[in-house]
């Protein structure tokens, strides 16, 4: 290895650690794990005693406090759906005035109900110029039974179409029946015709 003898300093124990000449023998630091051992087991006991002993303590009051007003809103809610419920089931009393039309049906009866008397004497006139016109219309009146009073030209305004006046309401169903017997459909109160019923065949009578 080296050329020079062995001296004291080379003489080194086998079963020591090896140390230098300046420097004495030292130990190895061990680290520590107390400390984090501690702070662990504190925070362990710290979470225990908040899990188990503050619910009971009421600290946890202010949550459940919260959760019973969010059922509030659920009632009001409740409220309204009852409504349409009572308004669903009113339509069905709405059907019953559709079975009420016949007392109006009644009034409407009377008057064409009313009778007709055919001894109500009947002036027959003729408002087309054509001859023999009057004559014809009077023996149809004659012949269905009504009694006739006048038969001649018509003296007054002008007439565009045939037509039947009367001079009162209870006349009214005797003009109609008239109308209905020489086929003109223009019937006129009037309390001007001193007759109580006028027939004036104009222009176009057949």
């Amino acid at each position: 290895m080296t050329k020079y003898a062995k001296d004291e300093f080379d003489q080194v124990p086998q079963n020591t650690s090896r140390q230098g000449v300046h420097r004495d023998a030292q130990e190895t630091a061990r680290p520590t794990l107390w400390p984090v051992l501690t702070v662990g087991a504190a925070a362990l006991v710290l979470g225990l005693v908040a899990f188990l002993i503050l619910p009971n303590l009421g600290l946890v009051a202010p949550s459940a406090s919260s959760n019973t007003t969010t059922p509030a809103p659920l009632q009001t809610s409740a409220a309204p759906s009852a409504a349409p419920t009572e308004s669903s089931s009113a339509p069905p009393a709405s059907s019953e005035p559709s079975s009420e039309p016949t007392p109006s049906e009644s009034p409407s009866a009377t008057p064409s109900s009313a009778p007709v008397d055919k001894a109500t004497p009947v002036a027959v006139y003729n408002g087309a110029g054509t001859a023999g016109l009057a004559g014809r219309v009077a023996g149809l009146v004659q012949g269905d039974g009504w009694a006739l009073s006048t038969v001649g030209n018509w003296g007054g305004l002008p007439q565009q179409t045939s037509v039947i006046f009367y001079n009162a309401p209870e006349q009214k169903a005797n003009a109609e029946a008239l109308g209905t017997l020489l086929g003109i459909q223009t019937i006129v109160e009037t309390p001007e015709v001193q007759q109580p019923l006028v027939v004036v065949a104009g222009p176009g009578y057949q």
